[in-house]
């Protein structure tokens, strides 16, 4: 231990704890963490620290250290990928024989590998949703600059969003950051998506994971369509006449809908100044999970903050709070229909999803029994529903342990 190195922000006395003098695969049970992992060219071991999980990832030095300051950058730019705790080497074992070095990450809870998504819903659309997943975390990495370099379902984990998936990058070994990305680069990384996630469906079909019918090609198309389509909404010039300036505020709108935020806009007028073109020049992703942090203090998804606001919304209508600005209102929505909703859920089945996934859950409950029923449903009575018909059914996503008699899923991917 006299020769350990630490690599870190801030040093973590209990990671000095961890046997560090033994390689990873054979590190006692008592502090691997039982989450789902599967092959890899590294040994990834799940452990305990101090009540919370880590990843660590036996790798090369200079990779290690190449791989944490990525994801350090990317943390700072607030990309949508794992956090970086530490990089561990002068490693040795009990003979003085040298070790790999070690990267150190967060785990990101609720997460889910895209095999065990599968393996636990396996329903026609679920591989639209991870696809589209996808390509909305590509384009986001694309425009801080971010070149993958090695893009496909098996480096990405996935978490609840309002019935659809968010994406999260969780491999940087391959990867540089740009000012600006090329043409070329971009190109490749979306290729390269098309081509793994092809091959990863055609495994999931020979696993019986996916249905046989399934067309593995279309859905390795739709990434390259999804991308394009998100790419061009986001950074194309737009033309239009002077007299329709409103086609600006259009335009901000549907960026919006995409879940993001246009900081600027490049706006330009030809020499007649008949014609107005413009193009958005800061976009930053995050609109609806920003307004939520910054009303509610609750740090959500995307499609999550999108169905909260949603009800603050209704709930400002509803208590004849219309001429309210929302800041004043979000108070109330907190303490009378946000955390009694959360706190009605039993303390042992509240770690079956995020608090906000629960909530979404919840509204869609209410509104289909209030459908059959032909009248409004009230919380109470939608909550016991949800839990008794819901909820106990669901396994634990916060840290998706593995249990007695339920299905050990063939898992390929892992946290990197």
């Amino acid at each position: 231990m006299d020769s350990l190195q630490i690599t870190a922000a801030a040093v973590e006395p209990a990671l000095l704890d961890l046997p560090w003098q033994l390689p990873l695969e054979q590190w006692p049970e008592e502090t691997i963490a039982a989450l789902p992992r599967g092959i890899s060219r590294h040994v990834v071991r799940f452990v305990h620290l101090g009540g919370r999980v880590i990843a660590i990832k036996e790798i090369g030095e200079v990779v290690a250290h190449h791989e944490y300051e990525l994801l350090r950058d990317l943390d700072r730019i607030g990309a949508p990928a794992v956090t970086p705790l530490a990089v561990i080497t002068g490693r040795r074992d009990e003979q003085g024989e040298p070790l790999a070095a070690a990267l150190v990450t967060e785990h990101l809870p609720y997460s889910l590998p895209y095999r065990a998504v599968f393996g636990k819903w396996v329903k026609p659309e679920t591989a639209h949703r991870l696809i589209d997943a996808l390509s909305v975390l590509l384009v986001r990495l694309h425009l801080l600059g971010f070149y993958w370099g090695d893009v496909s379902l098996s480096n990405t984990l996935f978490r609840r969003d309002a019935g659809a998936f968010a994406a999260y990058l969780v491999d940087a070994e391959t990867s540089q950051l740009y000012d600006e990305l090329s043409v070329g680069k971009r190109e490749y990384d979306i290729d390269l998506a098309r081509t793994n996630i092809i091959g990863e469906l055609m495994d999931l079909q020979a696993g019986e994971l996916l249905d046989a019918d399934t067309d593995v090609i279309l859905l390795g198309d739709r990434l390259v369509e999804r991308y394009e389509t998100l790419w061009s909404e986001l950074t194309e010039r737009e033309s239009f006449r002077a007299d329709e300036r409103w086609r600006v505020t259009e335009r901000i709108n549907r960026l919006n809908m995409l879940g993001f935020d246009v900081g600027e806009l490049a706006i330009t007028s030809d020499i007649t100044g008949t014609s107005v073109s413009i193009q958005p020049k800061v976009v930053d992703a995050g609109h609806y999970h920003r307004q939520i942090m910054r009303l509610t203090g609750l740090d959500v998804e995307e499609n999550q903050g999108r169905r909260m606001l949603n009800d603050l919304e209704q709930y400002r209508a509803l208590t004849g709070r219309g001429g309210q600005p929302l800041s004043f209102v979000a108070h109330d929505w907190m303490q009378n229909v946000f955390e009694p909703t959360i706190s009605a859920i039993p303390r042992e089945l509240r770690g079956k999803l995020e608090p906000a996934e629960i909530f979404h859950e919840l509204l869609e409950h209410r509104w289909y029994m209030s459908e059959r029923a032909g009248h409004d449903v009230t919380m109470a009575d939608a909550v016991k529903s949800y839990i008794d018909s819901i909820l106990v059914h669901r396994r634990d996503e916060k840290s998706f342990l593995d249990s007695p008699g339920e299905i050990d899923l063939p898992l390929t991917d892992d946290q990197f």
